[in-house]
């Protein structure tokens, strides 16, 4: 049975970065690139093989945690520490960002923020510390999840 998803339509912008760096975009990349753009919120390597024999899609486990490898390389993804010690993944634009996620909906917003970068970059100085690189991650509950339209 052929997949229902359309990966030419679906998973578009990471195949655009796949083949702007110069990979083949096979067709089981293809199918892993729609099953992550059909993805809300953060998600696991487990959920993509979950919806993968759900919809019936001829992919293993070991394509699919090479493909989320290749893509966090190419920082069209990026991993991200849960609460509970696990990891996941979210589809990212390749701008510095950081990532708040609701621990309810699974929900993920990427805050760019440059008063917060200032104030690390500051706060590294003062410790006689020079950063080369940092990551940050909010968890807590979206205004939706909170029932309030504004966060």
């Amino acid at each position: 049975m052929r997949p229902s998803i359309n990966p030419r339509r679906d998973g578009a912008p990471l195949l655009e970065i796949l083949g702007r760096a110069g990979y083949r975009q096979t067709e089981p990349r293809r199918l892993v690139a729609a099953l992550i753009a059909r993805q809300t919120g953060h998600f696991t390597a487990a959920d993509l093989a979950r919806s993968a024999r759900a919809g019936e899609i001829g992919i293993g486990r070991a394509t699919i945690f090479r493909t989320l490898e290749l893509l966090g390389e190419l920082e069209a993804i990026e991993r991200i520490d849960l609460p509970t010690g696990e990891h996941a993944y979210v589809s990212c634009e390749p701008v510095h960002h950081h990532h708040a996620v609701c621990t309810e909906c699974h929900r993920t917003v990427d805050i760019v923020d440059a008063e917060l970068h200032a104030a690390i970059r500051e706060a590294a100085r003062r410790a006689g510390f020079t950063a080369e690189a940092h990551r940050i991650e909010l968890y807590g509950r979206c205004a939706e999840c909170n029932g309030s339209a504004t966060p």
